[in-house]
C-alpha cells in the first residue's frame, strides 16, 4: 500500500497592518472637512466686521455665535469619532438659516457689500452636508443652497446684485462643491470596495486554510491507519504463539494510543481568521439548524485569532447546539439562543443555551465521550474552556470562552453544575 502524499503548503500571505477601510476615510474626510470649514469661516471676519453696522447687531452675534459653535462642535466630534454627522449636520442646517433670514435682518438695502460674508461659507454648508447626509440629500443640498444665495442676492436687502452675476456666483458655488461632493461620495465607495473585497479575501483564504488543515489531519491519520493500524491488523492474523500474541498486543495498545493522540492534536500552520468570521460560521450553523436559535451579538471584534483555535470554537458550538436539538426537547416552548460577544483580552465568548430538559452530570456513563471529547476537551486544546450548567427539567447553558482565564486554563474535566431558569428561559 503506498503512502499518502502531503498536501501542498498554502502560500504565505502577508497581511497589511492597518488596511485602508471605510472607517478611516470617514474618519479622515470629516476632520478635513472640520479643519477647512474652520479656516474659510475665518476668512470672512473682515467682511463681517465690515458689514456689521448694516446688519441687525443682534442677528449678526447670534448667527456667529451659532455657526461658530456649530464649526467647532463638528472639528471637536470628528477628533473623538462621536456623534460625526450630526456634528455636521448642524453645521449645514445653521447655515441654511443664516442664509434665509438675512435678508429680513438687513439695515440697508441696495448696498452690494451686503452679505457677501456668507458667499464664503456657501461651500462650507455643502461640505459639511456631504459629510452628514446620504449622496442624494447632499446633491439636493449642493443645488438647492447656492440658488437661494442668488435669490437672495438679487433682492434690495441682500445688494441689488445683477441677475447675471447672481446667477454666476451660484453657478461657481455649484461648480466647487460639485467637486467636493464627488470627491468625498467617490472615496466614500471605493473604502467600501476595499472592505468588500478584502472581507471576500479573507473568507476565501480561510476556506483555503480550512481545507488544507483538514488534508495535513487526513495525511496524519492515513499515516497512522497504515503504519500502525494495518500493520497489527497483519500482525494480529499471523499470531500463532503466545509470543506472537503479545507483540500484537502491545501493538494495538501503541496504535490505539496513537489514533487518541491524532484526535486530539490539530494541526496549525501559523495561519489566523477573523472572530468576525468565526462569529459568523457560528450564526450560519445556527440558522441551519432544525430548530430555532435567538442569536444575539454577532460582533466579537476585528481582531484575528489561530485558524485551529476558530475550528475548535465553532465545531464546539456546533455540537452544543446538535445535542441542545437532539436532547432538549421537541416542544415549541422550548427557547434555544446562541449569544456571542468579545471577551478580554482579545478573545470571544459564545453561550449556547435552552430551556429544555436538561441532564444531570453525574448521571452521565463515563463512556459517553461525546461532550467530554468534543466541546471540552476540544476548546482546552486550544487554549479555551468551556463549562456546562444543567439540571433535570431546566435546561442546558454551554459556555465557551477562548482565551482560557490563567486560573482555569487547562481544565478539561467534565463539569456540569446546577441550573435554574426562570420564567424566560433566563439563568437566574
Amino acid at each position: 500500500m503506498s503512502a499518502s502524499l502531503p498536501p501542498a503548503p498554502l502560500p504565505s500571505v502577508k497581511l497589511v497592518r492597518n488596511p485602508v477601510s471605510r472607517k478611516q476615510i470617514e474618519i479622515v474626510l470629516s476632520r478635513s472637512v472640520a479643519v477647512g470649514s474652520l479656516v474659510f469661516a475665518g476668512q470672512t471676519a473682515l467682511p463681517l466686521l465690515a458689514q456689521f453696522k448694516e446688519n441687525n447687531p443682534v442677528w449678526t452675534i447670534v448667527i456667529v455665535v451659532l455657526l461658530t459653535a456649530s464649526l467647532l462642535l463638528a472639528l471637536v466630534c470628528s477628533i473623538l469619532v462621536r456623534f460625526v454627522r450630526f456634528s455636521h449636520g448642524t453645521v449645514a442646517v445653521v447655515y441654511v438659516l443664516a442664509l434665509v433670514s438675512w435678508p429680513f435682518d438687513v439695515q440697508i438695502p441696495h448696498d452690494p457689500s451686503n452679505g457677501q460674508w456668507l458667499y464664503f461659507l456657501v461651500n462650507v454648508g455643502t461640505s459639511t452636508a456631504t459629510i452628514a447626509f446620504g449622496p442624494r440629500l447632499a446633491t439636493t443640498y449642493l443645488f438647492v443652497v447656492p440658488a437661494i444665495y442668488g435669490i437672495v442676492r438679487m433682492t434690495p436687502q441682500g445688494g441689488a446684485e445683477p441677475v447675471p452675476q447672481a446667477i454666476l456666483d451660484s453657478v461657481y458655488s455649484i461648480i466647487l462643491g460639485g467637486a467636493v461632493v464627488v470627491l468625498i461620495t467617490m472615496l466614500r465607495q471605493t473604502a467600501t470596495n476595499v472592505d468588500v473585497a478584502q472581507s471576500a479575501a479573507l473568507e476565501r483564504y480561510g476556506h483555503a486554510v480550512r481545507h488544507h488543515a483538514t488534508e495535513v489531519e487526513r495525511v496524519q491519520v492515513d499515516s497512522i491507519v497504515h503504519d500502525s493500524v494495518l500493520t497489527t491488523l497483519i500482525s494480529a492474523a499471523r499470531a500463532y504463539t503466545p509470543e506472537a500474541m503479545k507483540l500484537t498486543a502491545v501493538m494495538a495498545g501503541n496504535a490505539i494510543g496513537h489514533l487518541a493522540e491524532a484526535a486530539m492534536v490539530q494541526p496549525d500552520d501559523g495561519s489566523t481568521v477573523r472572530l468576525r468570521a468565526t462569529a459568523k460560521r457560528i450564526i450560519d450553523a445556527a440558522e441551519a439548524m432544525p430548530r430555532p436559535f435567538h442569536v444575539t451579538g454577532g460582533d466579537p471584534g476585528p481582531r484575528s485569532i489561530p485558524v485551529t483555535v476558530a475550528e475548535a470554537i465553532a465545531s464546539a458550538a456546533q455540537q452544543a447546539m446538535y445535542n441542545s436539538v437532539q436532547h432538549a426537547g421537541d416542544s415549541p416552548t422550548i427557547r434555544r439562543w446562541v449569544t456571542i460577544k468579545a471577551a478580554r483580552p482579545g478573545g470571544i465568548d459564545v453561550e449556547i443555551g435552552d430551556s429544555g430538559a436538561g441532564f444531570a452530570a453525574d448521571a452521565v456513563p463515563t463512556e459517553r465521550l461525546g461532550v467530554r471529547v468534543s466541546i471540552f476537551e476540544r476548546l482546552a486544546n486550544a487554549g479555551g474552556i468551556a463549562r456546562i450548567a444543567s439540571s433535570p427539567g431546566s435546561g442546558t447553558i454551554v459556555s465557551l470562552r477562548w482565551p482560557a482565564p490563567q486560573s482555569e486554563a487547562r481544565k478539561p474535566d467534565f463539569a456540569a453544575e446546577s441550573l435554574d431558569l426562570d420564567a424566560t428561559g433566563s439563568k437566574s
